[in-house]
Parts: C-alpha cells; structure tokens; sequence
C-alpha cells in the first residue's frame, strides 16, 4: 500500500494529511475516504483523465484512496496530484516519506497553481520541509524560509524524476526591493503613489500623521468636509516603516486567504471597509469556514475607518478587542479560529453631523442634542484606545505644501533603526506595561510635566501609557535616548479633549 504526504488548511492552520492508496479484488470502482469535501470527491474523475492521457491502464480491482486521519475535515484541490501519484506508483518502490505533493491535475495531465498553496506551506514551513510543487508556483513559494521546492509541470514528468531519483531542487530567487539590515533585512518601496507634497497645509496633522508612522499609534482626524483628513490618511500608507521577511510573507498569506494573488511587495496593507459594512465582513465570520475580515487584513498595515461615528455600534464596541489584544478571536459552534491584528488604526470624522461646527465660515445646522448623541456614538473606553488627536481647520488660499512623502518616510525609517538598535521589538504604539518601563525613560523635567498633567486632566493609566508611548516615538523622531519635557508637552498637545 502506497503512502504519501499532503496537508490541509483547518482553521488558518496547516495539518499534514497522509493519503493511502490500496488495490482490491473487486467490481471495478475508485473512490475516496476520510471526511474529503466535493472538491476532494471531484478529483477521481481529474485523476482518471490525466492517468489515462498519460498511458496508466486501470486494472480491473477497487481502488480506495484514504485520506489519513480520518476525522480532520479536508478540502482543496491541491490533493489531485498526490491521489494520482499514489495510484501510479502503486507497485513501485519509492522513498516520498519526508516529501509533501501538492498539485491540482489539469485532464490532460498539466499539474496547476492553486490559491491555497501559499498559506498551507508557509503554515508547514515553521520547520525545514521539502515539497513537489506545480512549477509556476516556485517563483512565489522561493519566497518561504525552511522550504525546498521541486518544480514540476506535468504528472508524466512527476512519475518519471519519481521513479528514477532526478527530483532537482529549484533556487531560490533575490528579493528585487531596498532593504535595511539591522538585526536582519527589514525591506521596502521608495515609491509613492500619493504623496504629501499635494497637502496644502495642515501643519499639526502632517505632523500628527508621521508620529503615527514612525510608532504605528492609533490616531483620529476631526474636521470639516474637505480639510483634508482621507487625502493624509491615505498618504500614510506609504511612509510606514519597513517591513521583514517575516512580516511580508504574513501579509501575503492573508491576500491569498482573501483570493488574491499575493503581491510580495514591501508595503503595508491599507483597508478602508465602508461605514455600512455589516460586523462580519469587518471582523471576519461564515458558517462553514471563518474567513478573516477587514480586521485580520489590515494586519501588519493601516485599517482606516472614514466617517467613524456612522459605524454601527455593535462594530465600533467590538473593534476595543483588536485595538488593545492586537487579534481578533472568531468563535463557532465548531471551531475557534484566532488572527492577529497588529495594526494601525487611522479614524477620520466631522466635528457635527452637518460638519460644519468648526468651520469659521459656515454656520452650523445642528441642535446641541444632534450635537451631543454624534459624539455619544463614541464610547470612552473606545476613545482612550486611541493615542493621537487631531482637530483640523479648513484649507486657507495661501496654505501651500511644505513636506513630500520621500522626506517622511526617510524620517521614519531614522527612527525605525534608532527603535531596533536599542533591541526593542515591538513599536512604540504596541508596548505591553512592563516595555513602557524599560524603553520610555523621562528626565525630571519630563516627569514633573507628566505628573502635573495627570493632576490637572485627571487622566487614566490608560491615558499616561499612551503619552509616555508618543513621546517615546517623538524622542525616536530626534534620535534622543531619553524623553524630555518638549516631547511630552508635543505628546500632551495631541491628546483627545473631553
């Protein structure tokens, strides 16, 4: 009986499937066991054809293939090429115990790319594995640490280097993109679709938006229609810090998982999910499999949510989780699945409903009671989650831009080597309490400053957490070690008013 390995994704998570072949004396029948899906089931007729196009004769036996262990729900259509290999190689001899096979089989025998592949071999790559992989899939898969790939375009080609030893393993690719070493590369694009320089403007929140980058702290952007605040919020994707390998290949699980092609680009996701989204396209959900959401996507890049208080309040109470755990748990009757959500979060909202409270032109058309119920839409538990504050004024005729995006995110990428040289892993918007301790050190002036605001605003440790952490990414921004009074009072100018 013939054994080779494959694997399935169950719950975002890899498990290796062993698939058994065995050749009965019976009526002539193929069929498939152990909890396989339709696509699994389909894939007798897929494997018949590219046998038969490719001389294999069906003897006339029963032929069980077994999909080991039984009670782990499998799927996908990367299980053809292992089905017909098992069939194939029936009588031989063969050492394919360490090797995975992965491959869907076109009818004529052409083995084909799947979406799937991705995130199911860099979930199994966490240790160092060999597979048979559809050739035009190695240039992606290159990318994966821990993995040798052996590319392959046909099954008759497979079952030939099979038989006579000649698998040859493919090299591995450079990665085309700037890099910065530290403690390892950390990659990315010096390319900006939307830049700063068409912000006209606008000082405090340019400024506000780079604090952001540089420490990847949540920030809200307050003002009137027009002033700006979705041009900047989208401009930040482009001066984020620079990303490892480890991070890139993270990102791009998840646009596979989502059904696009993943990209391997440097850069940072950006989701802008509508405010009429419903809770489980943002968060994630389904009955069968829970899909990541908007939440899971965003990992590792910005989640933007323009007109934030339009949100339904079930979305904008159930988005404190991922703002404070960084994951964002889906539950079901049978199954419990985790994504991580370390990201940004970018909110842009008007100061009223009719927007124009701030203006110093247009009167306002709002009642205090409209007034007070808009802003009650915002709870404080989720305010305080928020680390950066800033209220925008319009746009006058002689503002004019100042700062392009190049400059920003050179200033950034300087205080991403300051943050990694003193061995800080986490950036200064996700410190944990005992981090906030060892890395956001203030002189005396600086605490005295500190202290007194506490007094004065009667602020929570939430609260004091979030400006020690602003300051620190200030302080980052000047390459200065310790936190001094001029960056506590800046990291006091941008916290949230009651």
């Amino acid at each position: 009986m013939q054994k080779l390995l494959c694997a399935t994704l169950t719950e975002a998570q890899a498990k290796p499937v062993e698939v058994e072949c065995a050749f009965d004396r019976a009526l002539p029948a193929f069929s498939i066991v152990g909890l396989a899906s339709s696509s699994i089931q389909e894939a007798k007729e897929r494997v018949k054809s590219a046998l038969l196009a490719n001389g294999f004769k069906f003897p006339p036996q029963k032929i069980t293939i077994n999909l080991a262990p039984s009670d782990l729900k499998k799927s996908g259509s990367h299980f053809d090429l292992a089905i017909a290999l098992s069939v194939a190689l029936q009588k031989d001899e063969v050492n394919l115990d360490e090797v995975y096979i992965f491959g869907e089989l076109g009818l004529d025998g052409r083995v084909k790319d799947t979406k799937i592949l991705f995130p199911l071999l860099l979930s199994l790559a966490k240790e160092p594995i060999k597979a048979i992989v559809p050739k035009e899939s190695v240039a992606k898969l290159s990318h994966i640490p821990n993995l040798t790939l052996y590319g392959v375009e046909t099954l008759q080609e497979t079952i030939e280097k099979i038989r006579s030893g000649e698998l040859q393993a493919a090299e591995s690719t450079d990665y085309p993109y700037s890099s910065i070493e530290i403690d390892q590369k950390y990659y990315y694009v010096d390319e900006y679709d939307f830049d700063f320089i068409d912000v006209k403007g606008q000082e405090s929140a340019k400024r506000a938006a780079l604090i952001a980058a540089a420490g990847m702290h949540n920030i809200l952007f307050e003002g009137s229609p027009g002033c700006g605040k979705s041009m900047i919020a989208k401009r930040m994707r482009y001066i984020l810090p620079p990303l490892s390998m480890q991070e890139i290949l993270e990102i791009a699980a998840l646009q596979a998982l989502e059904g696009q092609e993943p990209s391997f680009l440097p850069r940072r996701p950006h989701r802008q999910p509508h405010h009429s989204s419903t809770k489980a396209s943002i968060f994630g959900g389904g009955s069968g499999t829970a899909k990541p959401g908007e939440v899971a996507l965003a990992h590792r890049g910005i989640l933007f949510f323009d007109e934030f208080p339009h949100f339904s309040k079930s979305v904008l109470e159930a988005l404190r989780e991922p703002l404070q755990d960084r994951r964002v748990l889906i539950s079901r009757v049978n199954m419990k699945v985790e994504y991580r959500s370390d990201f940004l979060f970018v909110a842009a909202q008007n100061p009223c409903p009719c927007g124009n409270l701030l203006h110093p032109d247009l009167p306002c058309r709002c009642t205090e009671l409209e007034i007070a119920r808009y802003k009650s839409r915002l709870s404080e538990p989720l305010l305080d989650r928020i680390e950066l504050y800033v209220q925008m004024q319009p746009i006058k005729p002689e503002d004019e831009p100042t700062i392009d995006s190049k400059t920003m995110h050179e200033m950034v990428k300087k205080a991403f080597i300051f943050m990694k040289k003193r061995r800080q892993k986490s950036f200064n918007g996700s410190l944990q309490e005992f981090e906030i301790e060892e890395y956001c050190s203030l002189d005396s002036d600086a605490e005295a400053v500190l202290e007194k605001a506490i007094r004065n605003f009667s602020l929570s440790l939430r609260s004091v957490a979030n400006i020690k952490k602003v300051a620190r990414t200030i302080a980052d921004l000047e390459q200065s070690e310790i936190i001094g009074k001029k960056h506590i009072l800046e990291a006091l100018s941008f916290r949230k008013r009651s």
